[in-house]
This record gives C-alpha cells, structure tokens and sequence, in this order.
C-alpha cells in the first residue's frame, strides 16, 4: 500500500493512528494512514484523510522566531488555514468560526501582533471545536499591528492610540452582532497579552459577560481595578518580564480583599509571556504539560460559567 504522508493541526484533539499507535493532543501531527482514530472529548470514530481535514487543519510552515531580545516575543508564529471566515461588522471585521450549533460565544481579543495572528486564531478554533461560536474582532480598528521588526524604543508611541481599556464601541458592536445575527445568549470573553489586560477591563465594566480569562493581561490604573463583575480567571507565568510576579501576588490579594465575583489567579512555574498561545507544545516537550494545563483551564472555566 502506498501511504499518504499528510500533516495537520489539531486543536484539543486526539488522534491515535492505526498502524503506528500515538496519541498527540493540541498539537501538529504526522501519520502516514489513510484512515485514522479520531477522538475528541465527546465525540469518537474512523475517519478518512478528507473527513478529518475538515476536523484539523492542513499546517503549511514555521515562522521563525525573531532573534532579538523583547519583553513580547512573538513566539511560535504558525500559518495555516483556519476554520473559520472573516466578515465584516460595521465599522469592524472580524474572524469567526461556528460550530453546528451553539447560543454561547466567546471573544477572543488578540494581543499585539492583531486579530489576524494565526496562533490566536488557532485559539479561537480551539473555542469552537468544544461547542463555542469564537469571535475575534479587529480591535485595532484597521490601525497597524505590532511587528516583531518594530523598534521596541517606539512601542509606548505606538500604543498611543490603542489601548486596551478603549474599547468599549468595538465590544458593544460585537455584542449586539452576536445577539442579533448569530442568536447567542451567553457571551464569555478570553484575552492574551493585550487582550488579557481588555478582558480584565471588560470584567469590571460588563455585568451581561458570563466568564473571562485573562491570559498574562492586567488592569493596572483604574481605582475598580479589583471590582469584578463577572468570573474571571487570570493565567499568569512565572517568568514573565512583562508582567512581575509582585504585580500578581498584589492583584490576588487585593480581589481577596474587594471582590465579590468569582475568580482565581494561576501562576505557571518555569513559564514565559506568551506560553499559551505563542508557544509549540511539540516543539518545546518541556513546557508542553504548562500549555495543556492553562489551555484545559481556560475550557474549564469557560464551561463551568457559561
């Protein structure tokens, strides 16, 4: 028999192959069958090559990282295909990935690098494949993201003119999109880096937003800082330059102090800014348990409010 050597991208999948037995969750795959054993967390069977590209993505090359030291590295930056569309919400456009049916939907707000990161789309087909429509809208609004060959010494001129806790028309739009034309009734919000501090910002500000995690983003100015309105999970790393871990220890204990919503902070020992979604698990075997835990504490979470 002639074997097809395929190799796909999977989010929270499984796939065992038939001749050479192997499981490999959230990862990049290589198998060489025509058929394969595909299982998810509810769903197990025989599927073909087609079929199950369909389920998993074709992973086309690596970017590189850039070899230059920054406080947000871009990481693993990965292209590929992804699940979903790109459509346009008034003044906004938007990715958005479905799955068959769902009234529950999460926003997924990028970092930086903007909305057409593939490692954060990845994330959103991620949400849609356990049962979320994921969303993740343009926030900068047209305005140039940031580039990995960007002069870290302009980054705060930069910054200026999009801020984290300046979004409030973009969400409204989004919300009443979801609403009206998608027919959601529980909206959750998920941020990294940039977004992480936007999903701590809307958790003060959006009583109707059922769940948020905020991964390594923090509210550092605002007096509500600690007044949560909704669930919030904070997923923070050890090691992050961004983000210094007495900024933490103080955010745990002043929400301890003032909240009266639900929330924990999680602190991943040996971990960098950016290990969630801009870090290859199969190609740092390390950190590889760290990834998986935040990833299936994000879904936890999520399920679990909404």
């Amino acid at each position: 028999m002639n074997f097809i050597y395929m190799k796909y991208f999977c989010p929270l999948f499984t796939v065992v192959t038939r001749n050479n037995p192997h499981t490999v969750t959230n990862s990049f795959i290589i198998f060489k069958q025509r058929h394969a054993v595909f299982v998810s967390w509810n769903k197990v069977g025989k599927l073909g090559l087609n079929k199950l590209s369909s389920q998993c993505f074709p992973f086309y090359e690596q970017m590189a990282n850039e070899a230059k030291p920054c406080p947000c590295d871009i990481g693993d930056k990965i292209e590929y295909g992804g699940l979903g569309e790109e459509v346009q919400i008034e003044h906004i456009k938007a990715y958005v990935v479905k799955p068959p049916a769902s009234e529950k939907a999460i926003v997924v707000i990028q970092d930086i690098y903007g909305w057409q990161l593939p490692n954060t789309r990845y994330m959103a087909d991620m949400l849609s494949a356990n049962g979320y429509i994921a969303i993740c809208p343009d926030f900068f609004v047209g305005k140039e993201p940031w580039s990995p060959s960007h002069d870290w010494s302009t980054f705060q001129q930069w910054l200026e003119d999009k801020k984290p806790t300046d979004i409030k028309k973009e969400v409204d739009v989004v919300l009443k999109y979801l609403k009206e034309q998608c027919g959601v009734k529980h909206i959750g919000v998920v941020g990294f880096c940039w977004g992480g501090v936007a999903t701590h910002y809307l958790a003060l500000q959006y009583q109707e937003i059922k769940a948020g995690v905020s991964v390594y983003g923090i509210v550092r100015e605002r007096e509500d800082r600690f007044d949560l309105k909704s669930p919030t999970l904070f997923i923070f790393a050890e090691n992050d330059a961004v983000i210094p871990l007495d900024q933490v220890t103080t955010l745990e204990t002043r929400l301890k102090e003032k909240c009266t919503a639900d929330f924990q902070v999680k602190i991943f020992p040996n971990q960098t800014h950016g290990f969630v979604h801009r870090k290859r698990e199969d190609i740092n075997p390390d950190d590889k348990p760290y990834i998986e835990e935040a990833r299936t504490d994000m879904i936890n979470w999520l399920n679990k409010y909404m």
